[in-house]
């Protein structure tokens, strides 16, 4: 089928606009949703039920229905195993001032971060379902600690205890983007505590 092979070759989420210009018809898309083959994820972004997503299939659906999305927080540390914790909403980053982040499937919760604090240490990961945007590992421990009032200082210490553990840990870099963060001297501390 070949609404099928166009899922297939962008890893199981295609836009109105690619289908369109593949000559497959509004209405066989319309049709394709009714008989459960594909699901609209958004306006104009829909995916492929039968493909075979890997357990990032979230974080992709997100990062595919806004180009400026990243996965941050919570969401982050989970992909990064840096937490047990399994959050139940995708965490996600956008500029300040973006217009309404609008997504059917799976539940966000929204952060708008300003300037620096959205720019830095965006990453590319390639993953079974797709490119996924998310913050490294040191500017999501920031990040953590930087939210620990609203996410809880726990989530924060965990992540950073498990980071520090790890025989790639960058203390350095990890320093280096407190520094930059604005957060060394409140994350100063901790760092040292778990050298």
């Amino acid at each position: 089928m070949k609404i099928e092979r166009i899922f297939k070759k962008n890893k199981g989420f295609a836009r109105m606009k690619e289908m369109r210009e593949s000559g497959i018809q509004t209405r066989d898309i319309a049709f394709a949703v009714k008989q459960g083959i594909v699901e609209k994820i958004k306006p104009g972004l829909y995916k492929l039920l039968s493909y075979d997503f890997d357990e990032n299939e979230g974080l992709a659906a997100v990062c595919n229905s806004d180009k400026k999305a990243v996965i941050c927080l919570l969401s982050a540390a989970a992909f990064y195993e840096l937490t047990t914790y399994i959050p139940s909403e995708i965490y996600t980053a956008l500029p300040m001032n973006t217009p309404r982040f609008n997504i059917t499937y799976p539940p966000c919760k929204v952060f708008f971060f300003k300037g620096i604090k959205y720019e830095f240490g965006i990453e590319e990961v390639e993953t079974g379902s797709g490119k996924i945007r998310i913050y490294s590992k040191e500017k999501t421990i920031v990040d953590l600690f930087r939210y620990k009032n609203k996410l809880g200082e726990d989530m924060a210490l965990e992540s950073l205890k498990t980071y520090m553990r790890r025989k790639e840990n960058k203390t350095a870099t990890l320093a280096d983007a407190a520094q930059k963060l604005g957060m060394y001297k409140k994350m100063e501390a901790y760092i040292k505590g778990s050298m």
